[in-house]
């Protein structure tokens, strides 16, 4: 994948629990499981607002860019 997802370190640096996450911005633990994980295509610009803003992050934050460098 192309884009690497930090939600987990945030987490972390944050002290906060993916469940206390869920319940802040109403998106089931299962949802954010999936896409701390990488398992999502697609995320909805109202949630990643609304992690950003429970999280104190910026998008960047959440979200990086890796080249592919399989040839």
């Amino acid at each position: 994948m192309d884009i690497v997802i930090s939600l987990d370190l945030l987490l972390v640096k944050r002290k906060m629990t993916l469940t206390e996450l869920s319940q802040r911005v109403d998106v089931s633990v299962t949802n954010l499981s999936l896409l701390k994980n990488g398992k999502v295509k697609a995320i909805r610009f109202s949630t990643l607002g609304a992690i950003c803003e429970a999280l104190d992050c910026q998008p960047g934050d959440l979200l990086t860019y890796q080249p592919n460098t399989d040839s």
